[in-house]
Order: structure tokens, then C-alpha cells, then sequence
């Protein structure tokens, strides 16, 4: 069936229900010309008279209530189940897919996450942890929680999380054997741990600031993975330069496992963004989340 025959079986119903045009018009908030319209359209593209027509009244014809009295219960179910999607629409229910980085669930996430569970106890919440870019089309996630460099285009993002300090750390043993680097530069001359996202092996720049600004480099890697843990344990095995964030370094630095660098040359990393979709057909779960992660972010 057409679009354009549904609608008119629409019209039709209502005139028959409500006994007239205008009744009819008012109900679906057209002008009674335009129904009269409707329904003449439709009679001439059945071929057959619906209603009885004076300036007084409209009644159905014989044929006419025949059809009134099949399609009627057809037209009421479909009004039952747009009243439900309506009603369901005003509900924070279903599941809630996301997808992060390892690092954000220690620093944030987690939390977020627990506390969004308990205000929503309806709305079942799946997190999967990857790196990897997400395409939000056909994954069937609803939002990824991701670092600048790796948002998908056409989609919406909002910062959410604390602010990335970043730390460059060694152990005692590699930069005895290496020295320390004085300047950003120097680093081009050490052993790299390098932070990679994902199987794509697309690499973390490392940023710093200086006089005009904030810059970043891009050192060759000896050791490259998707793990700041990892990159901490390689460092604390003398096996180079970590470039990690500082609240994941601190406790390796409390115990004197590393040791910083550069400190006063470091910039911070953008915070992360909850990339999801246009906002046109959002669920309202998604919206819920989004509305908890803005307030946490303030």
C-alpha cells in the first residue's frame, strides 16, 4: 500500500467516525476542504461512491460501510501502536550502548556510569572498552567516549571528564645511561614509549608548550602499545621515554620506579568527548547520559 492510499484511508475513517468533514478536519488539524479533497481523490481512485453527500449531512453508502467496518479496526491498531511508541518515548528505558578508552574508566567513567545505573534503573547499560575509532552508523553504539584526534565526522561532541595533565617519565637507570633531555627537542634523540590507538596503530603526539604556543612532536618508537599501563612498565624497565597521563604515572613515581621529565615544557591533553550521532532521533536514555555527563563535567 502507498503512503498516499494510507492517509487517505486515514481521512476517510475520521469522516465516517465523526459524521462530517469539518469534525473530521478539526480532529486531524487540516482544513475541511482539503479532507473533502481527500476523500474525493480517494473515491475516484477506487471507482466507487464512499459517501452520500448534501449540504446538510455526509453518509456512508452501502459500500461505504462496508469498508468503514474492515478498515476501522485496522486504522485503531496502528493509532494504538503510535500511541505506545509515544507513550514509550517519554520513558528512559532500553539499553544504553557506549564504548571508551581503557583510561577512561578509572579517571571518570566508571563512576559516571554507576551513578547514571542507579538514577535510571530501567535502562541497561553495556560499556565496552576499545581504542579502536568507532563507526557510530553501524556499530550499534550509541556513543563513544573518545579523544579529539579520533571523533567521527558528522556527529556531535561534548567535553566530559577532568582535564589530561600528561608526565614524561624514565627510570633512574635509562636516563644514567641516556641522560636527561633539557628541551621537547632531545626527545627526538631517546628511546620512545609510545601510546597507540588500537589495531590501526595510529600514535599519540606528545605535546608540549613554549613561547608561541602549544606544539607537539612526534618521537620514533621503540616501544609502541594501547596501554599507558603497559608504556609504565616498559619505562620502569629502562626501555625509554613514556609519554603517559600523570595521575596514572604518580603512584610509579611515589615508589621511585620513574622519574619526570620536562615538566615545565608539558601541555595538557584536550579532555575527552562523548561523541554520539545528530540530535534529531536521539533516545531518550542517550539523552539522559549526555544531560549526567554535562553536569559531571561542570
Amino acid at each position: 500500500m502507498s503512503r498516499s492510499n494510507f492517509g487517505d484511508i486515514r481521512v476517510f475513517v475520521e469522516v465516517a467516525r465523526r459524521g462530517g468533514f469539518r469534525a473530521a478536519a478539526e480532529h486531524l488539524h487540516q482544513a475541511p476542504a482539503s479532507i473533502s479533497e481527500a476523500v474525493q481523490r480517494f473515491e475516484d481512485r477506487l471507482g466507487v461512491k464512499l459517501f452520500e453527500r448534501s449540504t446538510r449531512s455526509v453518509v456512508l453508502t452501502s459500500i461505504g460501510e462496508q469498508f468503514y467496518a474492515r478498515s476501522l479496526p485496522a486504522v485503531a491498531e496502528l493509532e494504538g501502536a503510535i500511541s505506545d511508541l509515544d507513550d514509550q518515548k517519554d520513558q528512559v528505558t532500553g539499553t544504553l550502548r557506549l564504548s571508551a578508552p581503557y583510561s577512561a574508566g578509572p579517571f571518570f567513567l566508571d563512576e559516571l556510569v554507576a551513578r547514571f545505573a542507579e538514577a535510571y534503573p530501567s535502562v541497561d547499560v553495556e560499556l565496552i572498552y576499545d581504542d579502536k575509532k568507532i563507526d557510530l552508523l553501524t556499530s550499534g553504539i550509541d556513543a563513544a567516549i573518545r579523544s579529539n584526534t579520533l571523533l567521527g565526522p558528522d556527529t556531535h561532541a561534548v567535553s566530559v571528564g577532568p582535564e589530561l595533565k600528561m608526565s614524561i617519565v624514565a627510570a633512574p637507570s635509562y636516563l644514567a645511561r641516556k641522560d636527561t633531555p633539557k628541551h621537547p627537542r632531545d626527545i627526538l634523540e631517546h628511546d620512545a614509549i609510545c601510546y597507540a590507538f588500537g589495531l590501526g596503530g595510529q600514535q599519540a603526539p606528545w605535546g608540549f608548550i613554549g613561547p608561541e604556543g602549544e606544539y607537539v612532536m612526534q618521537p620514533q618508537p621503540r616501544m609502541l602499545a594501547n596501554d599507558m599501563r603497559s608504556l609504565l612498565q616498559y619505562a620502569k624497565h629502562g626501555l625509554g621515554l613514556a609519554y603517559v597521563y600523570a595521575e596514572i604515572a604518580a603512584p610509579y613515581i611515589t615508589n621511585g620506579n620513574v622519574v619526570e621529565v620536562l615538566t615545565k615544557h608539558l601541555s595538557s591533553m584536550p579532555r575527552y568527548s562523548l561523541n554520539y550521532l545528530g540530535k534529531k532521533h536521539m533516545t531518550r536514555r542517550l539523552r539522559a547520559f549526555v544531560d549526567m555527563a554535562k553536569e559531571n563535567a561542570r
